[in-house]
This record gives structure tokens, sequence and C-alpha cells, in this order.
């Protein structure tokens, strides 16, 4: 049974090349403009630019108070641009954090890029709501019972990221070494940053 988390099928990702090769033969995109897109969100906005605010808050404690108290001023010192109305959220060991938009798809594109398709599946924006220790468990976040779990719902007026908890045994990291750790799941609430298996 598929869950949730699971999407981009070989299947899709053949359809997208079948319609971009059709679109390009008829004159009706260029290749060179969508090179230009994909660059610029996987380059210039996204999970990086969130990556590395988190890796920031995560060894300078002054940075994380000013992260949590106004994201976007923030964000700005690292020579990034939130156009989004962020909300930084903290995880820690007693609260879980956890992001959604029930009713449609906002999402803080400039510090996460594109939202994953999962999210915007009407499944997890019912599920997540309904029963978030579930759906979490099935994405791979399996909490403790004591740790409460808080589902933020996110609009075109306040977009939500989280700040998860930096992991045990990373404490000799460099802000450098930590960026690749930081995933984007982990900044909506769905994953948690683990360190590399060295097995």
């Amino acid at each position: 049974m598929k869950t949730i988390h699971e999407h981009g099928t070989p299947e899709i990702s053949l359809r997208v090349e079948a319609l971009e090769s059709l679109l390009e033969e008829r004159g009706l995109i260029n290749p060179v403009a969508v090179d230009r897109v994909i660059q610029h969100f996987e380059q210039d906005v996204g999970p990086l630019n969130g990556a590395k605010a988190v890796a920031r808050a995560w060894i300078d404690p002054d940075f994380k108070s000013r992260l949590l108290q106004d994201a976007a001023a923030a964000i700005s010192e690292l020579g990034i641009t939130v156009g989004d109305n962020v909300q930084v959220i903290e995880n820690t060991p007693k609260e879980h954090n956890v992001v959604v938009c029930s009713l449609c798809s906002c999402y803080p594109w400039s510090v996460l890029g594109l939202p994953p398709t999962w999210y915007k599946s009407p499944a997890y924006r019912a599920r997540v709501v309904r029963e978030p220790r579930k759906v979490l468990a099935e994405m791979g976040v399996d909490l403790a019972d004591d740790v409460t779990i808080r589902v933020w719902d996110s609009s075109a007026e306040i977009r939500y990221m989280i700040l998860p908890q930096r992991p045990a045994g990373s404490e000799s990291l460099s802000e450098e070494e930590l960026i690749p750790l930081i995933m984007r799941d982990a900044m909506i609430g769905v994953a948690n940053v683990t360190l590399p298996d060295k097995g």
C-alpha cells in the first residue's frame, strides 16, 4: 500500500518528459527559459535557503532568537530575500510541529522551494489535521506519547517553516557541514534531521 509520502513515479517522469518534448517541438516553450526557471527554484529559492537559516540557528543562539521572532528579517541577514510572510516554529524534545495548508497549498517557496506533491494532496491536507501522529508515523516520524504535536495551517497571510531539532552527535559539525543534513521535509515537520549512517 502506498503512503502519502510516495510520489514521483517513473510513469509521471516519462509523461513530463514527453509533454516537454512535444511543447518544445511545437515552439510553445523555450528550453533555455525552462532551464532558467528550474535553476531559479533549485539555486535561488528553495530548501537550501531554509537549510542555511536552520544551520545558522543551531550554531548561533542570537540568530535563532531573531529567527523565531522575525523570520524574514533574520533570514535577510543571510542575503536571502523572503517574499512570503514566514513564521518559524521550533521543534523541541516535548513538542513536535508540522505544517499543512488545509484549504489549498500555501507554502513558503522562498525557503522551501517547490511544494512536494504529497503536501498538495487531499489525503495529507485532511489527515494530518485529524490524525497527525498516525500520518507522521507513516512518514517515518515516531513520537513518544508524551510529545505534543501541533499542526500549523499555512494560508495566504502566513506561511510556516519548522526549525527542526539538531541531531544528537552533530555538536562538532560546522555550519557548512550541517547544511546538507537539513532536508525540506524536516522544515515541514514530516521528518527529523539525522546524521548519515557511517555503515
